[in-house]
């Protein structure tokens, strides 16, 4: 009854705060979406952190730290570089550019007939193809918790839930709704998880739809606290299980030996694995730090494209809009991991597994699977209820943000630019728009139910979409820091990348089948990203060069409003700045973003390392780098908090098409 009643204030609590919210976000897309342009930093990047705690988030942890050892949590971790390069040198740019979309951009970034046309089909991809397919892959994710905590079939009377249970058995959706290792009979277990997401999707449009963008970080910011305090009590339930957080380290190697233990706790490659049942890192080395030397950079959201930027345009100004991506980055990489860590250890311990078993191919869907076998068998009633809101909180946090970014997309790009200034020759209302803007929630969720209830192409469309984010990532960057970059330098991008990744997927299935490369599955990506990039990146340049070029007045325009960093010379010169200004600025601010990783990196190493010491690394070592990473703190927060010039932070107006 305790685990109810924490369940359903959090669920009355998110729904209060978005009903709060309502009259404000009504007024017009501004409000709606950008919450009036007054958020805080540490609100904005609470926000962003609490999108990214997703439910299934914790469970890939397990699984990779199963599979192998806590290095591969890199995969997560390196994109703090993107995260600081969004707040140290665009954050600013997003604040002054005073659009209220990413595709909003195009129009005063680039000249030409074709920028709409570019503005229409990124609204279209991110708003709705990207936007959808990772909404049914988290609410597939959660398929596998709530389907062990929310037995429906238990709890509704007969009379409600037979049709359903028999519609699901007739329709055979048992297989595409139900985890791989369903807790009850399959037709029962499908129509448990219909009435789960059913609920959540409500629970989550409601709030998200009232209170627009206000609704969605007042939440964001309780389920952010929530979510943490039960990954916490987790933590420490599975380390009292074990004996005590001091007991962890010394049970693995009692469990898995010396050798093996080391490497599963090692931040850094082993190379010892040898005939040890271990990964051959030897032969993994490589392509591992080619993946995450790629995957920080060629990204969608490399500038923080997507809801990062949305929520930097949010801010009041644009030092609170660095700070965002600050929090963000220590949130996200240090605060959230170190719970973590212990708990994919911890589960190690409790649900030990035999080395030969990472030779099936279900081991790591598996492995992943321990972490809510974990919650089930060693939290307490009160501790569990507070727990599963968290995970409630962290699915919710990432639904509601996604919802409201691609209803951006919708009503700005397509409905207010596209058919009614476009098409129609008008200028809608306010109040018109917002009601697109709430509509067009629905009109997401049932696209992402769509595609959910197609779960065997989601793996192939998750593959594409990861792909296209790799041909993007460097146009993405580019268009702000060259002046040569034009609209033809995206369009060919984009082109390269919908080609090429299609391409790319079907080699690498034949790679798999015919064993090119002995199973080494990380060769294979980093072999794929690789091609993209550089097909990408070699498109979009050769388009600065050959296409039609950006017109000088554009040009000018955009300088005067954004101020870009990087290769910015003739631009400068020609609206009377200092030429050299806009690299100075790059390499002032990169710099800086260098060093707030690196004293991250620093802190997460030195903290990591005393909560799960290693046999081989004594412990001042770890103490040594976290005092390193906290001492190189004021080196960097110098010019996080530092406010821009007298007249540098005056929002420009709101760019509006013709």
């Amino acid at each position: 009854m305790l685990d109810l009643f924490i369940v359903l204030a959090f669920v009355g609590y998110s729904i209060a705060a978005g009903f709060a919210a309502r009259r404000k976000a009504s007024r017009d897309l501004h409000e709606y979406f950008l919450a009036g342009r007054g958020l805080k930093g540490w609100q904005a990047g609470t926000s962003m952190a609490a999108t990214q705690f997703a439910a299934d988030t914790p469970l890939l942890v397990a699984g990779l730290v199963a599979t192998g050892g806590v290095f591969l949590l890199w995969r997560l971790w390196i994109y703090a570089l993107a995260f600081l390069l969004m707040a140290f040198v665009f954050a600013a740019l997003w604040q002054r550019a005073g659009v209220l979309t990413d595709a909003e951009l195009a129009e005063i970034r680039y000249s030409g007939r074709g920028t709409l046309l570019l503005r229409t089909f990124k609204a279209i991809y991110y708003g709705t193809i990207f936007n959808c397919v990772v909404l049914a892959w988290v609410l597939a994710a959660a398929v596998g918790i709530t389907e062990l905590f929310l037995p429906w079939h238990r709890w509704l009377p007969a009379a409600l839930y037979d049709p359903l249970a028999d519609f699901v058995l007739r329709s055979r959706l048992g297989p595409k709704l139900s985890s791989s290792a369903p807790a009850y009979p399959q037709h029962l277990a499908a129509a448990n998880n219909i009435i789960s997401i059913a609920l959540i999707l409500l629970f989550t449009a409601l709030y998200a739809m009232t209170g627009g963008l206000r609704g969605v970080v007042a939440t964001d910011i309780v389920q952010f606290a929530v979510a943490l305090a039960g990954t916490l009590l987790f933590a420490w339930f599975i380390a009292q299980a074990a004996g005590g957080l001091r007991a962890l380290v010394p049970s693995l190697v009692h469990l898995y030996g010396e050798e093996r233990a080391a490497q599963i706790l090692s931040f850094a490659p082993g190379f010892t694995g040898q005939g040890t049942g271990g990964p051959d890192w030897p032969a993994l080395l490589l392509p591992f730090l080619a993946v995450i030397g790629l995957q920080w950079l060629f990204q969608v959201n490399s500038d923080g494209t997507g809801y990062l930027a949305q929520r930097t345009m949010a801010c009041r100004d644009e030092r609170e809009a660095r700070f965002a991506g600050i929090v963000f980055a220590w949130l996200q990489i240090l605060l959230r991991s170190l719970p973590w860590l212990v708990i994919a250890v911890g589960l190690l311990v409790l649900y030990p597994f035999d080395e030969s078993a990472k030779t099936e191919a279900s081991f790591a869907a598996r492995r992943e699977l321990m972490f809510v076998r974990g919650i089930h068998e060693l939290m307490p009633s009160g501790a569990l209820g507070l727990m599963l809101t968290g995970m409630l909180a962290a699915l919710a946090s990432t639904l509601d943000t996604h919802l409201n970014w691609g209803a951006s997309y919708w009503s700005n790009d397509l409905y207010q630019r596209l058919v009614c200034r476009a098409w129609l020759k008008r200028e809608p209302g306010n109040r018109e728009l917002v009601l697109v803007a709430r509509l067009s929630n629905v009109l997401v969720i049932a696209l992402a139910l769509v595609v959910m209830a197609n779960l065997s192409s989601i793996q192939q469309a998750w593959q594409i979409a990861l792909l296209f984010g790799a041909g993007v990532g460097s146009v993405l960057v580019l268009r702000w820091l060259w002046e040569r970059i034009n609209l033809w330098s995206e369009l060919a991008a984009m082109a390269v990348s919908l080609l090429v990744a299609p391409l790319l997927l079907h080699l690498g299935g034949q790679a798999r089948a015919e064993g090119w490369f002995a199973g080494n599955e990380l060769a294979i990506e980093a072999l794929n990203l690789g091609i993209m990039a550089a097909a990408s990146t070699a498109a979009a340049v050769a388009a600065a060069f050959l296409g039609p070029p950006t017109d000088p007045e554009t040009l000018e325009s955009f300088y005067r409003r954004v101020r870009p960093h990087g290769w910015w010379r003739a631009t400068a010169a020609r609206v009377g700045d200092d030429p050299s200004r806009p690299l100075r600025a790059l390499t002032r601010d990169g710099l800086t973003a260098l060093l707030a990783a690196s004293s991250l990196f620093l802190c997460l190493y030195g903290a990591g390392r005393l909560l799960l010491p290693h046999p081989a690394v004594p412990w001042p070592v770890a103490a040594a780098a976290l005092v390193l990473g906290v001492a190189l703190v004021p080196l960097w927060w110098r010019r996080a908090s530092r406010a821009e010039p007298t007249g540098a932070q005056s929002r420009p107006a709101p760019a509006r098409a013709p």
